[in-house]
């Protein structure tokens, strides 16, 4: 009786302490709920949520390999390769100021081991119509083609205000050209504007340019309409004398007609003729040097997102070299 009471003894003693032990043992926390990057549509494609916010932000860029050549009639020839990466970033709210928006865009080139490096390209904020920071002006919008010289400088630190109403649409901009006029001490500022809009088929843009230390200006119209297979382009330029805006000749025209050959091949030829290219120590037009350039560009679309470009131009200026000129390029957006 004694063993067998030992025995019962033993196993109640065992089952306690079995029981103790499963009530004090660990139980796993649940995994908190996963927040999973959500579309914005608001804004257009490409758009996320940043998780915990309502600002959208799109991520994107572009890898362009290039090579440019040059040749004259003399003989002579160079050409060179350089590898850029761009990348931009957008970021964009609404507000009861109306749509905030923050952008940055980081270039960098890669020529050789020895000149590379990553710079700003643009980096601006911009609310409703209003924009500041360091972005291109009008200036830049441009010909599609790769013959035409229609602006010398065009990305500036600016304040500027644009007014869209529909198709139209005005603007006004003060640009600092502190480090392009470097041949006058007291450099302060460049008044920009441009007013446009769209007719039917045909697109419509004047831009000018004034120069506040150099106290000359610039103005260029541009037009561009659908017209058969393609898209013809013109514009006209002029300038007062030399100024940040344009200052290649006193008077410019140009013409390409962009035709789409399919949906993946562009053929665009185009022309530009210069009038009176010499300046004087003041800045000044002078002489009756003039000159032109003609060129042929081809983009073809290789791929989503990856295509290539080959640029070829013929430039004969008075009593100056005549030349060939161009590049190939392969590049892949993201």
């Amino acid at each position: 009786m004694n063993i067998k009471s030992l025995l019962l003894g033993s196993a109640a003693a065992l089952a306690a302490v079995s029981g103790a032990q499963a009530a004090d043992a660990i139980v796993a926390a649940q995994p908190e709920p996963m927040e999973y990057v959500r579309v914005c549509d608001a804004f257009g494609a490409g758009f996320f949520y940043i998780p915990g916010s309502e600002t959208c932000l799109k991520i994107g860029g572009y890898v362009r390999f290039q090579t440019g050549f040059g040749r004259d009639l003399s003989g002579t020839s160079d050409w060179d390769s350089f590898t850029r990466a761009q990348i931009e970033i957008d970021a964009r709210s609404d507000s009861e100021l109306g749509t905030i928006r923050g952008f940055i865009g980081l270039r960098g080139d890669a020529d050789n081991s020895s000149n590379r490096g990553v710079n700003v390209d643009q980096a601006f904020i911009e609310i409703g119509g209003l924009k500041v920071g360091y972005f291109y002006n009008w200036w830049d919008d441009g010909l599609s083609g790769e013959t035409d010289v229609l602006a010398n400088n065009s990305l500036f630190n600016s304040i500027r205000y644009t007014f869209t109403a529909g198709a139209f649409y005005a603007g006004l901009s003060v640009d600092e050209l502190e480090s392009l006029n470097t041949t006058i001490t007291n450099n302060n500022v460049g008044i920009s504007g441009v007013i446009g809009g769209a007719f039917g088929p045909a697109k419509v843009a004047l831009v000018g340019g004034y120069d506040t230390d150099r106290e000359e200006g610039a103005a260029r119209v541009i037009a561009t309409a659908e017209l058969g297979p393609g898209t013809l382009g013109l514009a006209a330029v002029w300038a007062s004398g030399a100024n940040a805006y344009y200052n290649t000749s006193e008077w410019a025209v140009a013409a390409e007609y962009a035709v789409k050959v399919t949906d993946r091949f562009k053929i665009t030829p185009g022309a530009q003729y210069f009038w009176t290219l010499d300046q004087n120590r003041f800045g000044d037009f002078t002489g009756n040097r003039d000159g032109w350039k003609a060129g042929l560009t081809f983009d073809y679309q290789l791929a989503t997102n990856l295509s290539t470009k080959v640029a070829v131009n013929y430039q004969d200026f008075d009593n100056q070299q005549e030349q060939w000129t161009g590049f190939v390029r392969l590049q892949r957006a993201f």
